[in-house]
């Protein structure tokens, strides 16, 4: 399901799927990952795993593990894809515990909202926990999104001027309005984020803003057109699964 959205420059042919990734149409074709020698671990600070260290971006996204590891990978994801849920459930975890935790690869995530106001209304809510929270209610997300799904489809089916409604609105009145709709503050709320904290960063201009201009810089500067869409070490990839990015790491070095 897709949905325009109006304050961003939409991406033609953008797919939540690994269909049109680099070498499609929109996309330049992506170079294969440099080969290097096997990279030393790395201990985290005293008292810490590297999975504990996240900070922002100075380009907006999200960052979990050694900010200085030998091999940075970078995910343009979409809160709303399926594509993107499923590696979560099957990859990040053996991301963590097998690449991050020894230091050798960093994981910095950043928006590409091709599912237009529901991930932005998404986006701003896994943004209103406290950094350190960021990949946990993002994982928490992912696993709800079926959930969101079907009330998407009720909508469609039972009340579609609402969802007509929703689209014509401002970007922070979209964002209020899906995220009441599909039921994401109660989400949010059940997860331990006061509603009246929910609200009001749906309605940070600034903040929308913010994740507008990453979605904006994948598309315009780093050539993205799909989701999930894997970088490493600057260099986009053709992976869009866990079997196909692990073995582009340990070809990077994390081996």
């Amino acid at each position: 399901m897709r949905f325009a959205l109006a304050l961003l420059p939409i991406l033609a042919l953008a797919a939540c799927n690994g269909g049109t990734k680099a070498g499609g149409t929109g996309g330049n074709t992506s170079a294969a990952v440099q080969s290097s020698a096997p990279v030393a671990s790395v201990a985290a600070p005293a008292g810490k795993q590297w999975t504990d260290v996240i900070e922002k971006t100075k380009d907006g996204g999200f960052r979990q593990g050694n900010p200085n590891a030998p091999i940075k990978l970078v995910e343009y994801g979409s809160r709303m894809c399926p594509f993107c849920a499923q590696f979560d459930a099957t990859g990040v975890e053996p991301l963590r515990q097998n690449y991050i935790k020894t230091g050798k690869v960093s994981y910095e995530y950043r928006d590409f909202l091709i599912h237009g106001p529901p991930d932005m209304s998404l986006a701003l809510l896994n943004q209103c926990v406290p950094t350190e929270s960021f990949f946990a209610m993002l994982d928490q997300i992912y696993a709800g999104q079926e959930e969101f799904e079907k009330k998407i489809m009720a909508l469609q089916q039972t009340n579609p001027q609402v969802l007509e409604q929703l689209q014509q609105m401002s970007p922070p009145q979209a964002a209020a309005g899906f995220a009441q709709a599909l039921g994401m503050i109660d989400f949010m709320k059940q997860r331990g984020l006061p509603e009246a904290q929910a609200k009001a960063c749906l309605a940070d201009q600034k903040k929308i803003e913010e994740i507008a201009k990453v979605y904006a810089d994948g598309a315009n500067v780093y050539n993205v057109n799909s989701t999930p869409s894997f970088f490493i070490n600057g260099q986009k990839t053709e992976a869009d699964t866990w079997a196909k990015l692990e073995p582009l790491l340990q070809q990077a070095g994390a081996r």
